[in-house]
């Protein structure tokens, strides 16, 4: 049981990435992206500002490092505003199953960064998954 509740989460996890662009699409019909950011972040802040007070994370939050901090606050900034505004504005004016796979193509880019920044390894199964990865992309590209 143990080893599938990481399955669980991840599929939970794919179940909302999977549908939440249909109603951010549906969303983006009357609204710029970057309001329709600040919403969605908006909606995100509160409700993780009374998770982390009644689950008593106040703490951990004071007393984290500066250099976590500085790592996580870029990582909000590149993920959750500057691509999420980014993303906004492909989706609303593309075609939901069309951006969406594209965008999600960023392990890619994850690997190329990790590869010549964090100097891990690029193994067999690394190389395989990319090239499925841009494979899956060029499938949806061209497919139309």
């Amino acid at each position: 049981m143990r080893d599938l509740l990481p399955l669980l989460w991840a599929s939970l996890a794919m179940l909302c990435w999977g549908a939440a662009p249909i109603f951010e699409k549906l969303g983006l019909v009357r609204i710029a992206p970057l309001p329709a950011t600040a919403l969605r972040s908006w909606m995100i802040g509160i409700i993780l500002l009374v998770a982390v007070a009644a689950g008593g994370g106040w703490k951990e939050v004071s007393s984290v490092d500066p250099r976590s901090l500085g790592m996580l606050l870029a990582g909000g900034f590149l993920a959750g505003l500057l691509g999420q505004v980014l993303y906004f504005s492909a989706l609303r004016g593309g075609q939901a199953s069309r951006v969406v796979p594209f965008v999600a193509a960023y392990p890619l880019i994850t690997v190329l960064l990790s590869l010549l920044f964090l100097r891990e390894p690029l193994t067999p199964a690394k190389t395989a998954g990319a090239v499925l990865v841009i494979a899956g992309v060029l499938f949806l590209r061209l497919g139309g």
